[in-house]
Parts: C-alpha cells; structure tokens; sequence
C-alpha cells in the first residue's frame, strides 16, 4: 500500500506540513525502551523494574502478562492489555518487569511509555512505528477520563480496534487503570433503570476492546508479608512481622507498594542505600 492510500500516512504527512519538526530522527533501534511527549521519543538508558521473582500473590496475573509480552516479543499474535484494579498492587511494575524479561531473553522488543496528554499524537506515533523492524509495547500509565469526556475514550476504541488509524500490527497497547470500565461512572447513572444499560454498555466497550483484561485486588495480610520478605531478604534486612504490619495499617493498605515503602524504610534505618 502506498503513502497515498495509508491513512495513518495522509495524517502524519498532514501534521508535518502544519508543524515540520527539525529535530533529530529518532533511533527506534537503538533503547530499550523510550516516553513519548511533545511528538517526540525520548530514549531511555535502562528499564527500573524489579525481577519477576519478586511479585507475590497475583501468580495468575503475573503469568498471563508475562505469556502475552512473550508473544508480542517474538512478533507472534498478542493482546493488547488492561491491567485494573487496586492500587500499589505491582500493574506497572509488571508490565516494566515482562518487557525487561524478554529482553533478557534476547528479544529486541521497546516499550515506549505514553503521558495520558499524548493520546492526541498516538496517529503519529503509530505512523513512524510501522515501518521499524521492531516489535513495540506502547504503555499507558493510570489512564482514568473525566466524567464529561466523550472524545477520548472514542478515540482510543479506534485506535485499538477498527479504526482506519488503528495501531500498527508490530505494536500493541498496555493500560493500567483503577477502574474496570477506565471512564468514571456519573452520579446517579446507576439509579436511572431506563438509561442504565446502555450507559455501562457503552463504558465497558471501551474495557472490551482489550484481548486482556486482568483485576487486581487488595491483598491478604499472608500475602503483604510474603512480599515484604521478598523484598527485605535479599537484601538482608530483618524485620518484625508486627512492626510491618503497623506500617500498612497507617497507611490504610496492603499492597506491593506499601510493602517496598516499608522495606525501604529498614533499609534507610540501617544506613542502607539500593
């Protein structure tokens, strides 16, 4: 298919015409990993993420993901990915996690993190990666829309499928959210019956459109010390479960996040840097 006839071509070709960008071309070959801002990629040195073995208690979770990047690396056929539910529960780590694996592996595969306000410039985005002999996990970090946005969520049910400016085959879309459906229910919608139906229908097509939608959720006391220990052990830092569990009870949480915040807390007690 030529230039001409390639939407995504007519709208990149479009956007530089009103605004020509005079910086350097980007290596799309050259990092593991890149953020998108502004039209433009950053390269990024080194992926932070922590190593697989580290994640407890979402197993299922952990395993599903890992599968799907692992397909994708190897330019097999791959969901795009929801990853929602609780907060601090390890959904961005893991994704960071399962691309640093596969590149372990030996994979060439990039992430590129995507701002929330970069959604507009995604039709760009998309244009430049199709024609890199690379594959991509494109990742959007927290993505919630306000109440009164119709065009956003739109635009990405487009872009994830049957859009004429879909994504390009070497690449797919890794979400995290706090909400099932992404878009935040109204006040009130739930107590009109007449209206309720189509309205959820219409928030949940959006979490459809994803191959994968995988929920996490709070997690038991067992589980928060079982994370704890993988995180303190290694490093030689001992702990009382007590005092642990007092931790994550001010902070009104059991999560892989308070956990870290507490082992890192021992590990500044202790005249300890990471």
């Amino acid at each position: 298919m030529s230039d001409q006839e390639d939407p995504l071509a007519r709208i990149a070709d479009a956007l530089e015409r009103l605004a020509p960008d005079r910086r350097k071309p980007t290596d799309w070959l050259a990092a593991p990993a890149y953020s998108w801002s502004d039209n433009r990629a950053n390269p990024v040195a080194a992926i932070a993420a922590p190593p697989l073995g580290v994640f407890r208690g979402i197993d299922r979770q952990r395993d599903l993901v890992v599968e799907n990047v692992a397909r994708l690396a190897e330019g097999y056929a791959a969901h795009d990915m929801l990853l929602w539910g609780a907060r601090g529960m390890g959904k961005s780590a893991l994704i960071r996690s399962s691309v640093a694996a596969a590149q372990a592996s030996g994979s060439n595969l990039a992430l590129v993190q995507l701002g929330v306000t970069a959604l507009e410039d995604l039709p760009r985005l998309f244009y430049r990666l199709a024609g890199i002999e690379r594959q991509f996990l494109l990742f959007i970090d927290d993505l919630a829309f306000a109440e009164d946005d119709a065009m956003g969520p739109r635009l990405l049910r487009s872009w994830l499928e049957g859009g004429v400016d879909a994504r390009p085959a070497n690449a797919r879309l890794a979400v995290t959210t706090n909400r099932r459906s992404i878009v935040a229910r109204k006040a009130g919608e739930a107590e009109d019956a007449m209206n309720e139906r189509d309205l959820l229908d219409d928030k949940l097509a959006l979490a459809d459109r994803f191959g994968l939608s995988i929920g996490f959720h709070p997690c038991s006391k067992g589980d928060y010390l079982a994370i704890v220990h993988a995180y303190a052990e290694p490093r030689g830092l001992a702990f009382e479960e007590g005092e642990a569990l007092a931790w994550a009870m001010q902070r009104g949480a059991r999560s892989g996040r308070t956990a870290w915040q507490f082992v890192t807390e021992l590990a500044g007690r202790s005249g300890r840097s990471f």
